[in-house]
């Protein structure tokens, strides 16, 4: 199984070109992806709202460009401009793998006066891998505020403690087509964004802290396989105007029940399509 993240900065690259088509092409360049984990697709944010950007709709872009594959996207902003239309900014997951279940969770959005800020969320899909079930978790945190940032890595860790008691004590049995049809349950899980701190930060190990109901616990899949080296900087490398040094803050937690299939994770440093740089986590 191979699963990339990117924060594709609305297909925003460092030669100021947008091409939601050069994102897959270098995905797939990448890997024989199964899974492709994006942040900050948008639909509707023509210049100035986002620079660069014709105003396209990404998310139908992206299900388009990859058939066979099932388009799962998450609507973190979605709003209606001075304009009088509708502008929409989140996440997708898009998998060519059986998708047995979405769920869409609004993450905590505390009052923080002094910065601005954005709705965040967390895309749970989970897939039907040839490991077993697993939960693929795509996110985005919030950059400014870290009383926002705070509050949602407890509640991502919530939510994964939630899903790791489901899998333990639910026992539907309802089969037939029903809002009650019984899905499998999965504690493992892949937790994968960009989550705006870096390896240093408190939160970071908060991340990796067992559930509080028990379950496996989420272990940084770089940390697990090069013990004692820095993670790739996964940002900045391209774009000193925006981001003057590099630096890391995209990531892949992986289950550690899911330990012994974790393979490989690289992250590609050559592509300057984004202002981040695609993660490639392979399992088997």
């Amino acid at each position: 199984m191979k699963l990339i993240s990117w924060n594709i900065q609305w297909s925003l690259g460092a030669d100021g070109k947008v091409d939601p088509r050069r994102i897959v092409k270098a995905a797939r360049a990448l890997a024989d992806f199964d899974v492709l984990c994006l942040q900050e697709v948008a639909a509707g944010f023509p210049d100035p709202g986002l620079r660069a950007n014709s105003g396209d709709n990404q998310f139908e872009a992206f299900a388009r460009l990859l058939p066979g594959f099932t388009a799962v996207p998450v609507a973190s902003v979605d709003v209606i401009g001075a304009d009088g239309k509708r502008h929409v900014f989140g996440n997708m997951v898009l998998s060519r793998l059986p998708v047995l279940r979405v769920l869409r969770h609004q993450l905590p959005w505390p009052v923080d006066p002094a910065v601005i800020s954005m709705p965040r969320t967390l895309l749970e899909v989970t897939i039907d891998s040839p490991l077993g079930p697993v939960r693929v978790m795509n996110t985005h945190l919030e950059y400014y505020s870290l009383i926002q940032r705070t509050a949602q890595v407890d509640a991502v860790r919530k939510l994964h403690a939630e899903a790791c008691a489901r899998a333990s004590g639910e026992r539907s049995k309802e089969l037939n087509p029903t809002p009650f049809l019984a899905v499998p349950q999965s504690a493992a899980a892949i937790l994968t964004g960009d989550f705006n701190l870096r390896p240093e930060d408190p939160l970071h190990e908060r991340i990796q802290q067992p559930p509080d109901s028990g379950g496996p616990r989420l272990v940084d899949a770089w940390q697990h396989l090069h013990p004692g080296q820095p993670h790739p900087h996964s940002v900045g490398l391209y774009d000193p105007g925006q981001w003057p040094e590099p630096f890391t803050c995209d990531f892949m937690f992986v289950t550690e029940d899911w330990l012994p299939h974790v393979k490989r994770l690289h992250v590609d440093q050559d592509c300057n399509y984004s202002d981040h740089q695609p993660l490639l986590l392979e399992l088997g």
